[in-house]
């Protein structure tokens, strides 16, 4: 398939997936955790996407696109953090919190191989 723009990419489809989960998720958390968890999960989730789309129009340029890549990855991890301070307080079953920290670690996976091979997505070569 021909990637025209960062919708099309795959780490960014399943990051907005992810981040949409996080947001209906979030919805049960405690309204004192609004100005906190909440807020801040909501955040890092949908910074992955926004950080992801920027980094593919910088592509041309090998080290903005690597360091947003890396900024969509560490707000990947970042997410990561949260969903275990909401698991840890009971705000999301393990088992819920498990499978999207390791959907997680896979958009981690995307992003690194992609930063790994940064020469490979750049239009003028």
């Amino acid at each position: 398939m021909l990637i025209k723009s960062h919708f099309d990419l795959d780490v960014f489809q399943v990051a907005f997936k992810m981040s949409q989960e996080i947001f209906l998720l979030s919805k049960k958390f405690p309204k004192e955790e609004s100005y906190s968890l909440t807020d801040q999960i909501r955040r890092s989730s949908r910074s992955v996407c926004a950080n992801t789309a920027e980094a593919f129009r910088k592509r041309i340029y090998p080290k903005s696109f690597i360091s947003k890549l890396n900024d969509a990855e560490a707000e990947s991890a970042e997410t990561q953090v949260w969903l275990n301070f909401a698991k840890d307080c009971n705000y999301l079953n393990s088992e819920k919190a498990i499978e999207i920290i390791n959907k997680y670690e896979n958009i981690i996976g995307k992003l690194v191989s992609m930063q790994n091979q940064s020469e490979r997505w750049n239009p003028l070569k």
